[in-house]
């Protein structure tokens, strides 16, 4: 039995998430999760998926959403970024059952300054899911990390209390992950602020299953976002397996992995660093670092390649009479860099176990 016989094509919803979580947590596979900002991007990573026969997640931050609005539009009340969040999905809603893959819609961190960003898409999955009987979302991700932990666990309470009714899937952060990510600065927080207590995921496990089963914590185990030298982040994703079994102690159930686990900051870690989390019961992995450099390369060596067929829109090394639109069609170049994009993402569904799953 293989995912396409629980969940369908196309963008998923409701049970279907939480079904594709549990079978990935029970087949030792974690799913990865794109952060993209445009059609071109959404593309490359639906193609390597239908390749790889995996689910992806296809996620939007509150930058890559305004982008996907256009950089022209005002953002003024987080207008651009709700508004492109809601296009995006759109367009993978309509796009996505070409690919034959189950897709979940995703949203990227939303701290507490960008929470109209949040209230804005909730009111569009609302309006959608009275229409449709589903949310437009498959899934939100509301990352209160930087502020108190009880102030934390109550505020992400009352939006699950609201997606519960949708069934809809809730991501949370406990745990601050470093570095710098679209605008979001942790790279001098405190370093003990980089690990999660067992007893804080207990905390939040207790508290937000109370109101819905359909949610995932972000637990920080030394993630940082982007990529560094080795050896200047220290991932003890180890600390999972503890999370666990903690939880599993207080629930006295036999469910070795009651916590449906997330690993942020996923750039540039190892291989054995994926592993580890995913035998621990993590199930979506954050690429976004690694994507944006693969993106660039194709783009980057075609233009370096084809460089004395772009300077003019006639005239190159073939002759002064030679016509240069088949090098300059955006069709072309912005084509080789989904290419080489595809490529990064089909390494990823092979360190993450995700491939022929389907």
């Amino acid at each position: 039995m293989g995912i396409l016989d629980i969940v369908p094509a196309g963008v998923i919803a409701g049970e279907d998430v939480r079904k594709l979580f549990k079978y990935a947590q029970e087949h030792n596979f974690a799913i990865p999760a794109m952060n993209c900002t445009s059609s071109s991007t959404v593309v490359a990573c639906l193609e390597a998926a239908r390749d790889a026969k995996s689910p992806v997640i296809i996620q939007v931050s509150q930058g890559g959403a305004a982008y996907f609005a256009g950089k022209g539009v005002d953002n003024k009340n987080q207008e651009a970024s709700i508004k492109g969040a809601i296009a995006a999905a759109h367009f993978v809603r309509t796009i996505a059952p070409v690919y034959g893959i189950p897709v979940v819609m995703h949203t990227d961190h939303c701290a507490a300054k960008l929470l109209p960003w949040l209230d804005g898409m909730l009111d569009e999955d609302e309006r959608y899911f009275k229409e449709h009987g589903y949310p437009l979302f498959s899934s939100h991700m509301i990352d209160l990390s930087e502020e108190p932990k009880e102030e934390n666990i109550a505020i992400t309470k009352k939006y699950l209390q609201r997606a519960a009714p949708m069934k809809q899937w809730l991501e949370m952060e406990i745990g601050i992950t470093g570095g710098e990510e679209d605008g979001v600065n942790n790279e001098d927080v405190d370093n003990s602020l980089l690990y999660t207590q067992p007893e804080d995921i207990w905390d939040v496990q207790r508290e937000l299953s109370e109101v819905s089963p359909y949610f995932s914590i972000a637990a920080a185990f030394g993630n940082v976002h982007g990529v560094y030298k080795p050896g200047n982040v220290k991932l003890q994703p180890e600390l999972l397996g503890k999370h666990q079994a903690y939880v599993k102690e207080q629930l006295k159930t036999e469910d070795d992995k009651p916590v449906f686990l997330v690993f942020h900051g996923g750039s540039g870690s190892s291989k054995e660093e994926y592993q580890t989390a995913i035998s621990f019961g993590t199930v979506k992995c954050n690429l976004d670092t690694d994507m944006q450099f693969a993106y660039l390369k194709g783009m980057r060596d075609y233009i370096l390649e084809k460089k004395d067929y772009l300077m003019t829109q006639v005239g190159n090394p073939d002759g002064e009479d030679k016509p240069n639109k088949k090098y300059f069609d955006p069709r072309v170049w912005v084509r080789e860099g989904e290419k080489t994009m595809s490529a990064r993402v089909k390494v990823a569904f092979e360190d993450f176990n995700c491939v022929n799953v389907l």
